[in-house]
């Protein structure tokens, strides 16, 4: 390898350091100057703030590193927690079964959405924009566009549902956040999928070259369904994290959500041209997005500061991102 491929190389293992050298930034930035930021209820904010975010996150990671978007991702999540709610509430289903029907109409959505894109052809940002407005506008129908509740604490049926999604006392501790044990193990466990199996590499392989893959005797069109599947399945548990935060659900809401997610999908390094990311890049961004967003508030500043800063940083990301495509591109060549 020649000089420039080498200096390639460093400017690469350089740029997977700056996500967490940023998080820590962040956090170091906002205890000196932000009020009371450095405290453990902070702390607890910053991980909560994550959770819906997070499963979306890893779920739309895969779905950008096979080279596409999904822009229904927000949308699918409420409208899954809202069915959820809504037969719960509504119809006296168990508990149980409005979760696993959560998780069910998320997946749908996904499969949905990969069928339109791998075999009707659609391009993902068209077929997402009309899956978005699908599952928004199918919330609201089937619910008559009432607000639907899931369980609180204190009831005596459902009671338990915060407790294990959200906070509980646990360890000796009080409200310790049992959200973050299910956010690393379900991070475990999509990285397990994109790393180390046949899906991961085929995921990636789609993403650099999706002829070359083709050629090679990949079945893309079949992948790719199950690409937006899985993407659909974390939305879906996003939407039961969603639901035990904030226990009331409006229907016709969930745009701008899907942002939140891809935004920690770049900032953690994911290439949108797809080919290059990963789940610990991923997660690190979304926890940059959490800390944004909370150090942001304890400085006094509202939710449109809040999204003008977001917006910077994602277009840094961006940019970085392309300088990395030319880094990698110079190394091939090299």
């Amino acid at each position: 390898m020649n000089k420039l491929a080498t200096n390639g190389t460093k400017k690469l293992d350089l740029q997977k350091l700056l996500a967490p050298a940023a998080l820590v930034i962040l956090y170091v930035l906002f205890s000196i100057i932000g009020n009371n930021f450095f405290t453990l209820d902070t702390l607890k904010n910053v991980l909560e703030s994550s959770y819906y975010i997070g499963f979306m996150a890893f779920g739309v990671t895969f779905v950008i590193i096979a080279g596409g978007i999904d822009l229904s991702i927000g949308t699918v999540m409420m409208c899954s927690a809202l069915l959820g709610a809504y037969t719960f509430k509504q119809h006296d289903w168990p508990l149980v079964a409005s979760l696993i029907l959560t998780v069910a109409v998320g997946t749908i959505f996904g499969l949905l959405n990969g069928g339109l894109i791998a075999k009707l052809k659609l391009p993902p940002f068209i077929a997402t924009l009309g899956t978005m407005m699908m599952a928004q506008g199918a919330g609201s129908i089937l619910t008559k566009v009432q607000s639907q509740t899931w369980p609180t604490a204190t009831e005596p049926v459902g009671g338990w549902f915060k407790p294990v999604f959200i906070r509980s006392e646990l360890f000796g501790a009080k409200n310790f956040p049992v959200g973050a044990i299910w956010l690393f193990a379900f991070f475990v466990i999509a990285a397990l999928i994109l790393h180390k199996t046949k899906f991961g590499r085929y995921n990636y392989a789609i993403g650099s070259n999706e002829e070359a893959a083709r050629l090679s005797g990949i079945n893309v069109d079949n992948w790719k369904v199950g690409i937006y599947t899985i993407c659909g399945a974390f939305c879906g548990m996003a939407g039961i994290f969603y639901a035990a935060a904030y226990t009331t659900i409006t229907p016709g809401t969930g745009n701008g959500q899907e942002l939140n997610a891809i935004a920690g999908v770049v900032i953690g390094g994911t290439s949108m041209s797809g080919g290059a990311g990963s789940m610990v890049g991923t997660i690190i961004g979304v926890f940059i997005m959490s800390v944004l967003k909370n150090g942001l508030s304890a400085c006094g500043l509202q939710a449109p500061w809040q999204t003008f800063f977001t917006g910077l940083v994602v277009i840094g990301a961006v940019l970085l991102d392309i300088q990395r495509t030319k880094a990698a591109n110079r190394v091939k060549k090299g």
